[in-house]
């Protein structure tokens, strides 16, 4: 949601992870064939995941040995501060009461390795993070840095969008709680009736292809295709996603998504019309704010870290 490092099984996981799928009548001819021929080779089983209880949260099994020792120098003053923008990120979150329990995941892609991003470990609740228990993983899955292993879910999700998307240097997923309420719901997500929903006119896409959670890599690559160039996703019967090229302006998107979500459902909650802003003056009026949109994103930013510096600073620790 190809490499190595995925989930690995066991040769009796395997067998009721082919037979479930024959049971099911979706393995065809392929599946039958690959059963003729005694299953997949090793390599290939390490690709499919294994027949799991469906949890809200799975951790990722990964190896990590051999890229520990060829591991490239991550302690650079640019990936320290990239780690502790996004633990800022995760505490504020937490107290704005985005984050569900510990299914949800930030990643962000390491400052001059295109090819490793930044991601929480699996069973740590957002407020509990700080930027040294941030982990560095590669797209195959493996930790390259730091202790733990990643959600399953966050892997094959945010490994597929980093990859396929060069663009999304940021991504945050979460299922809180007015945004995914809208992602429930017919018809675009957004009706445009608010001021601050229209920081998001023509910026937003909706994966109308809800399939289950997120345990491979198809899932990843849907989404990323559904995305195409919005900066925000809905996840049908899911929650959202918001790619950005910063940190900064992940937070103040994430932020203004959820404000916008919650003044659009208290105004339906009335029972009254819901009347959306002409179409011209909503393209005005996102135009107007897109155009200060990086410096308000910086500072927004800044203000969050200078409130956990005086009441949290074991954020950056």
């Amino acid at each position: 949601m190809y490499s190595d490092a995925t989930l690995r099984l066991t040769t009796r996981n395997f067998r009721r992870y082919l037979g479930a799928l024959l049971d099911r009548g979706t393995a065809g001819r392929q599946g039958a064939a690959f059963a003729a021929r005694g299953g997949l080779s090793a390599g290939r089983r390490s690709q499919l995941k294994p027949n799991q209880e469906q949890l809200m949260a799975h951790s990722l099994k990964s190896s990590t040995e051999a890229a520990r020792s060829n591991r490239p120098n991550l302690s650079t003053d640019a990936i320290r501060s990239t780690k502790e923008d996004l633990a800022a990120c995760f505490r504020m979150a937490a107290r704005n009461g985005f984050e569900e329990g510990i299914c949800n995941h930030f990643s962000a892609v390491v400052p001059g390795h295109d090819d490793l991003f930044i991601v929480n470990p699996y069973g740590y609740a957002f407020r509990e993070l700080t930027a040294s228990k941030l982990l560095v993983c590669d797209f195959n899955g493996t930790v390259i840095d730091g202790d733990g292993e990643p959600e399953a879910t966050a892997f094959y999700i945010h490994a597929e969008i980093h990859r396929r998307l060069p663009r999304a240097k940021v991504a945050f997923h979460t299922h809180m709680p007015y945004a995914t309420a809208l992602s429930m719901t017919e018809g675009a997500p957004l009706i445009w009736a608010g001021q601050t929903a229209l920081k998001f006119y023509g910026r937003t896409a909706v994966d109308e292809n809800y399939n289950g959670l997120a345990l491979d890599h198809r899932e990843g690559a849907r989404i990323a295709a559904a995305a195409g160039d919005a900066d925000i996703v809905f996840l049908k019967h899911h929650g959202v996603l918001v790619l950005a090229p910063t940190i900064a302006d992940a937070w103040d998107d994430l932020y203004y998504l959820e404000r916008a979500a919650e003044v659009q459902v208290l105004a339906m909650s009335t029972g009254r019309e819901v009347l959306p802003v002409a179409p011209q003056i909503a393209e005005a009026a996102y135009r107007q704010m897109r155009e200060g949109d990086p410096e308000s994103a910086r500072a927004h930013l800044a203000a969050i870290r200078r409130q956990l510096d005086a009441e949290e600073p074991q954020y950056r620790h």
